[in-house]
């Protein structure tokens, strides 16, 4: 599997994830600990989103040179 193949599908569980999101916000939340379950899920979420879209970025251009990489996943 090449890196460019490996963007494709981080692209599409970054989708995924978006669609779970849209879910989640349209829930009803009828107590006070319900509305904090889905806070905290949501804010959990939107960070797996975030870094799945950010790998899928850096698998996209990692040959390219006028890239800079992404301080937060250097090693």
């Amino acid at each position: 599997m090449t890196l460019t193949q490996l963007a494709v599908s981080y692209r599409q569980a970054a989708d995924d994830l978006r669609h779970r999101i849209q879910y989640v916000q349209e829930l009803p939340a009828g107590t006070e600990a319900e509305a904090i379950a889905k806070a905290e899920r949501l804010r959990l979420l939107e960070a797996m989103r975030r870094d799945v879209r950010d790998v899928a970025v850096i698998c996209e251009r990692y040959y390219d040179r006028s890239y800079h990489r992404n301080q937060r996943y250097s090693i």
